[in-house]
Order: structure tokens, then C-alpha cells, then sequence
């Protein structure tokens, strides 16, 4: 099928069927964490974090493979499913730890059939934040990414080092129910967990990868409590190995089109443009395709997947 035969602009309706989408871009089958290849000294960070059940800070640009990192550990240690925490500015503590839906509890009060206090009982109302399901106890660590922690407000760092500290937390809404046990759904199934007298405590620290872009600087008292690692920036021989993980080729050399893009997307990266791999594997993508336009339509199409991430 030629490139031409998707959208043309003429209005003119047709059947279309598109090409299947890259291994990346496949839902449900492509586990990204399989062709990460950690950068030189990260093992020994994560092992470090792990040995001394610290939080790990990774700092470096985007797309560069940071959130990934604790997919790769999760898999390889068998500690479950992360959980995600994908921070903004509007990020706070307590609804990472715990949410309450307070109006939709004062509803169910109010409608007819809920005259009695125990026909709406404020646990149904209470969810897990990520956080806080990861704060639960068990017997292995679960794993919690923080992404992005640098686009916080900033207090947030600040709020987070006692929880970190402890490992332990409390439900006000719980704390002031009588003294007992009850279920409260955790933040990623339909799990719930038992709360007794509304405490949380660990039994043995999460493993918590914190991502930052390098936007803000943290306080020493939040980076002293974490074991950091920067990300380097990806050479020629990193991208290519990581391009052909991606495509499942293994050793197979990359033609030669997709090589010399390579050679030029890591060039730009050494002078410090902002570009992730993301972006190099669309382009890869398309000039290894065989129905791919090529002339001055690929050009304007290379210039269109990695323009500096920086600009607008």
C-alpha cells in the first residue's frame, strides 16, 4: 500500500485499511521495560535504593527512559503491577494518600433510602490514593513511580519526607470513626484493604522511583533521603541498540537510511537538543518502511517527528 493511500485532503470518502501499528504502538502486546538497556552505573543506583530501601530520584530529559526503569525492576523482582503517581501542579499529599468522595457521601445520606447512618458507611467513600496502596503492608515491597515530581507545587517535597521517613499514615475521616477494622478499595483494582482504627503502616518500604526533567532544584533535606542518578545522554551506539530492541531485530544491523538518522538524531542530542526516542522511532519507522514517501516529502516529514521538544 502506498503512502497515498490514507487521507488525501480531496473530501472524497473510501475504504481505507491502515498499516498495523509499530511493535511499540501495539496495545497490550509491547512490554517497552523489555528493551530498555539501563546507561552505564544505573543498576548499581537501583540496587542501591533497593538494599537500602530509600526512594531513587532519577533526573534527565524527557523521553530519555526514566519512568521506564521501574517497569524493568517491577518485572525483573516480581513485584507486581506499579503503581503511578503522575504529578502536577495541583498534586497534593493527602489525595495521593487517601480520597474521599465527601459529596457523594453526604448524598447517599440524603436520598430516601439511606435514613440510617450505617446505609451509607463512609469506607464505601474512601479510595487508596497511590501512595497510600503502596504504603500498605505486605510482604514484598510494591513499587510506586512519582512522575515528573519536578512540576509539583512547591511544598510537595517537603510534605512527602515524613511519609518516606515512616512509612506510615492516617485516614482523618477513619481516625475519628470507633476504634476497628474496615475495607477501603485500593487505588488500581477492585482490591480493598483492612484498616484497622484508621492507621496505615508499612511493613517494609516501597520501591519508589521518583522522575524529574531537572526544571527545579529540591531541598537538601528531601535529596539527602533519596539516592539520585542523572541520566546520561544517549550516544549513537545506545540509540541503536535501544532502536533495535524496540523493532524486536536483536543484533540485526539497521539499513543503512536508519542508521545515518541515528548518527544525526545523536549529533543533536550532544549539542543539546531536547528530543526523545520516541521520536526517533517514528522516523526510523518511516524511512525503513517500503511505502514510505521519499524526495522532499520525507525530508518535511523527518523535520515534522523531531522537532526540538523545547520549542512550541
Amino acid at each position: 500500500m502506498s503512502w497515498n493511500s490514507y487521507y488525501r485532503g480531496d473530501g472524497e470518502p473510501r475504504d481505507v485499511t491502515l498499516a498495523p501499528p509499530p511493535p511499540w504502538r501495539r496495545l497490550g502486546a509491547h512490554q517497552p521495560y523489555r528493551a530498555f538497556l539501563p546507561p552505564e552505573g544505573l543498576t548499581d543506583a537501583v540496587n542501591a535504593s533497593l538494599y537500602l530501601h530509600r526512594p531513587l530520584l532519577i533526573t534527565g530529559s524527557a523521553g530519555t527512559g526514566k519512568s521506564t526503569v521501574i517497569e524493568q525492576v517491577a518485572a525483573e523482582l516480581r513485584l507486581g503491577p506499579v503503581l503511578k503517581w503522575h504529578i502536577t501542579s495541583r498534586s497534593t499529599l493527602p489525595d495521593a494518600l487517601c480520597r474521599y468522595d465527601a459529596l457523594g457521601h453526604i448524598h447517599a445520606l440524603r436520598i430516601g433510602e439511606a435514613t440510617e447512618r450505617d446505609a451509607a458507611p463512609i469506607e464505601s467513600f474512601l479510595k487508596l490514593g497511590p501512595l497510600g496502596t503502596a504504603l500498605l503492608p505486605s510482604e514484598r515491597p510494591r513499587a510506586l513511580l512519582i512522575d515528573e515530581i519536578d512540576k509539583s507545587d512547591i511544598d510537595l517535597p517537603a510534605d512527602l519526607l515524613d511519609v518516606l521517613e515512616t512509612g506510615t499514615f492516617e485516614i482523618p475521616e477513619l481516625v475519628r470513626q470507633p476504634a476497628g477494622r474496615l475495607a477501603v478499595s485500593t487505588w488500581v483494582s477492585t482490591d480493598t484493604a483492612e484498616i484497622e482504627d484508621g492507621r496505615v503502616q508499612c511493613t517494609t518500604f516501597p520501591f519508589i522511583v521518583m522522575t524529574s526533567n531537572g526544571e527545579r532544584d529540591f531541598p537538601a533535606p528531601f535529596l539527602r533521603r533519596c539516592i539520585r542518578y542523572d541520566m546520561p545522554r544517549p550516544t549513537a551506539d545506545t540509540l541503536r541498540r535501544a532502536v533495535q530492541g524496540h523493532l524486536g531485530l536483536g543484533g540485526t544491523p539497521l539499513p543503512p537510511d536508519a542508521d545515518e538518522l541515528i548518527t544525526r538524531f545523536a549529533g543533536r542530542v550532544a549539542r543539546g537538543d531536547q528530543l526523545a526516542i520516541d521520536q526517533l522511532l517514528n522516523a526510523v519507522r518511516l524511512v525503513t518502511d517500503a511505502d514510505a514517501p521519499t524526495g522532499e516529502r520525507r525530508s518535511r516529514l523527518l523535520d515534522l517527528m523531531l522537532r526540538d521538544l523545547s520549542g512550541a
